[in-house]
This record gives structure tokens, C-alpha cells and sequence, in this order.
């Protein structure tokens, strides 16, 4: 396409949008005159090929050319472009696509959106005028043009092969794995200590006493297939005969039984009421306790929630008081003390905080408690690398109370 020809970026946009709403499957259906006109630039299709296959190559070349991330993340999951997404709903992609933010979806929806899509027909425009893309991290010697583009028979790109051949060849050095525990130094109150930052998902977990498990305040457990910390611990903590069917839901069942002795029925807790439960089947990695910290409030008419940061903080002051009272009856028990404590960023998935919000929340209760003289065994967890930099670098800078940063 010459210089003379070159599509607007607002039009651009505008069929982006359109995609996005109606999805992939449906772009034979759609009108799209520019990305039509683009697609049928040379490489890009062949004579008599009906144009919706080049459109979807072109969005994917553009996409690709992001160069990776979480913005590249969210755009394959708006568009439906990431693996498995291809006929889910807009709704669906939307809310998956907020995930990778760690924001609401009405938050998404309003800023980080427009931005993901403004992207997309960015790197449109770019492939329209001949410019060189941005090359994607996963393999910058590749052109822009071929990665993430598979050819017509369903083969894989060319790029894809020579990675796949150059994997093989004994001179290539395999990029090094990364390591999913790291035990950082940090310092309160003019107390030393040490925390354990683990870079996985929380059934994974070993040898912890307790874990502290993000709820709402009608203390309603997910279903056991989703994928968050909830539902995780309560898929994890279920008991199995040997054919995995489920036999006993038992950190689903504790936690209601304490819902039914001291929450009114009908009602939600308060914000930042913490419910103590067994771990279920997870006893045998050594998990002791699950405590479900209730810091979202569901938002009315919706499938979001509000999470105020005072309230994370006063869930993980709660947790320190519980951990000391349970203590107390352990001894008179004759029972080992609970010792170590593992949390995740509360309110930072569906709840809508920023990471590093959420963390200063829950590290404004941790420093006071240290800063009493704590002496606990600190775990946080964390499941994306991303994340895990930014935690690890707030817990290297704790002379003081973490900086938070501003949200989206």
C-alpha cells in the first residue's frame, strides 16, 4: 500500500472495536472495508481466497508485533486470538483480558482497552505503510510478517521451524528456568527477617501452617474448575476415592458451618473478617490451616467486586490476632504452634488493585506485626513472573513502608 494510500488510524481502530465485539468466527459476517483492503496487499492471501482468512492473518501479524507482554497478552484474549478463546463470548474476553491487567473488568472496559486496541491498529497502520514492526520478543531475528502467522495448511511458520531446528542444534543454549522460590531479606520496626517469595500456583504449596485464601464477604466459595487462589485451595483441600470423583468438599462445608454459627443468615460479614478452616486433604503437603481473609464486596446488578485497601489491611491484622489466639489453644493442646503464614496479593485479581496497591496493604499489617517482634515464618505467592519482580523489589525496599503505586 504507497504512502498516498495509507488507512486512517481511527478507522483502523474502529474495525478493530468491531472485531472485538463480534469475534473471530464471525468475520465472515462483518463489513470491514479497511482491513480488507489491507489484507489483500501482496503475501497476504491469494486471488479467489474469500478475504476474512487474510483479515484474521493480519490481525494476528499485528498482534504479534506487539512484541509480547501482558499488552500482547490482553490483545489475543480481546480479539479472541489466544489458544481456546476463538469462540468464546466478548463478555468472556473482556473478562480474561482484565485478568492480565489485575483489573476490573468496568475498569479495563473504560482505560486499559482502548489502549490494547489502539496497539492493534498501531501495528496495523505500521504493516500498512512498509515500516519494520516490532519484532516480538520470542524471536527478534524473525520478521514481523511471519511470527504468529501460520500458512494456509495448517503447518507451522517458517519461524517456528528454524527456532524449533536451532532448540536442537548443540550450540544453542536453552534459555535457563526460573526459579519459583526466592528468600528475600527484609527489615521492620529495626527488626530483621526474611520472607519467602513463591512463584507458582498455591496448590503447589508444602509445609506451610497457614494459607490465607482471598473470599467476599458472603464468604461463597468459587467453583472448585475456576482458577483462582479460592478456588484453587477448595479444589485442592476436596477428598477423592482413587477415580478422582469427589467424595468430601471439606473447605467448602467448614467454611460454611462458620458462616452458619456467626454470620446472620442471608447477610455478608463485615470487610476484613477472617473465617478459620481446616485444609482438607491438603493436610497431606503439610497445610494446616486455610484462613479466608473476606475482603471483596460484590458490586450490585454485576459479576464485579470492590476491594478497599484498608480493609486487606485490616483482613492480615486479623490474621496475626488469629494466629495468636489458635496458639494459644494449640498449647493448651499440647499441639505445635502455628509458625509460618503464606499470603497472596488480596484484592488484586478480580477485586480490581494494582499488585503493588495490594501489596502495600498487606505489608502495612506485616511491618507492624514484625515491628512488634513478630517472629513468623513469612511466605507471599504470587503466580505471574511479572508480579514476582515487583514483590520482590517492594520487599528489598522495606526500610519503610512500601511506595504504592497509582492506580490504572
Amino acid at each position: 500500500m504507497s504512502p498516498t494510500q495509507l488507512p486512517d488510524h481511527g478507522a483502523v481502530l474502529a474495525e478493530v472495536r468491531e472485531v472485538r465485539r463480534a469475534g473471530i468466527v464471525r468475520l465472515r459476517e462483518l463489513r470491514l472495508p479497511v482491513l480488507t483492503g489491507m489484507s489483500a496487499s501482496p503475501g497476504e492471501g491469494s486471488p479467489g481466497e474469500p478475504r476474512f482468512p487474510a483479515v484474521e492473518r493480519l490481525l494476528r501479524t499485528a498482534v504479534a508485533a506487539i512484541g509480547g507482554g501482558t499488552l500482547q497478552e490482553a490483545a489475543e484474549f480481546s480479539l479472541g486470538l489466544a489458544q481456546g478463546t476463538r469462540d468464546w463470548p466478548p463478555a468472556d474476553r473482556r473478562r480474561r483480558a482484565a485478568q492480565v491487567y489485575g483489573v476490573s473488568v468496568e475498569r479495563f472496559r473504560k482505560n486499559q482497552e482502548l489502549m490494547v486496541l489502539g496497539q492493534v491498529a498501531e501495528q496495523l497502520v505500521r504493516l500498512a505503510s512498509g515500516a519494520p514492526a516490532q519484532p516480538p520478543a520470542t524471536s527478534a531475528a524473525a520478521p514481523a510478517s511471519d511470527v504468529g502467522t501460520a500458512p494456509a495448511d495448517g503447518s507451522a511458520p517458517a519461524s517456528a521451524l528454524t527456532s524449533a531446528s536451532a532448540i536442537s542444534e548443540p550450540s544453542a543454549r536453552p534459555r535457563p528456568l526460573a526459579p519459583s522460590h526466592h528468600r528475600i531479606p527484609v527489615r521492620a520496626g529495626g527488626h530483621g527477617g526474611h520472607v519467602t517469595l513463591h512463584v507458582h500456583a498455591v496448590d503447589l504449596l508444602r509445609d506451610i501452617d497457614v494459607v490465607v485464601s482471598p473470599s467476599n464477604t458472603h464468604l461463597a466459595l468459587p467453583e472448585p474448575y475456576k482458577s483462582s487462589v479460592a478456588a484453587s485451595l477448595r479444589r485442592a483441600g476436596a477428598v477423592r476415592d482413587p477415580a478422582g470423583r469427589l467424595v468430601e468438599d471439606r473447605v467448602r462445608d467448614e467454611l460454611r458451618a462458620w458462616s452458619d454459627r456467626f454470620a446472620a443468615p442471608g447477610l455478608s460479614v463485615a470487610p476484613g473478617t477472617v473465617a478459620p478452616t481446616g485444609a482438607g486433604a491438603l493436610a497431606w503437603q503439610g497445610i494446616r490451616r486455610i484462613f479466608h481473609a473476606a475482603v471483596a464486596v460484590p458490586r450490585p446488578g454485576t459479576n464485579d467486586y470492590d476491594v478497599q485497601p484498608a480493609d486487606v489491611t485490616r483482613a492480615v491484622t486479623r490474621v496475626f490476632a488469629l494466629l495468636a489466639e489458635e496458639n494459644g489453644r494449640s498449647a493448651d493442646a499440647g499441639l505445635p504452634p502455628l509458625r509460618s503464614l503464606c499470603l497472596p496479593l488480596l484484592g488484586a485479581g478480580r477485586g480490581g488493585l494494582t499488585p503493588a496497591v495490594s501489596f502495600a496493604a498487606v505489608w502495612a499489617a506485616v511491618e507492624a506485626e514484625l515491628a512488634r517482634g513478630g517472629d513468623w515464618d513469612l511466605h507471599f505467592l504470587v503466580r505471574r513472573p511479572e508480579r514476582a519482580l515487583l514483590v520482590a523489589e517492594l520487599l528489598a525496599s522495606t526500610d519503610g513502608a512500601p511506595t504504592e503505586e497509582p492506580g490504572p
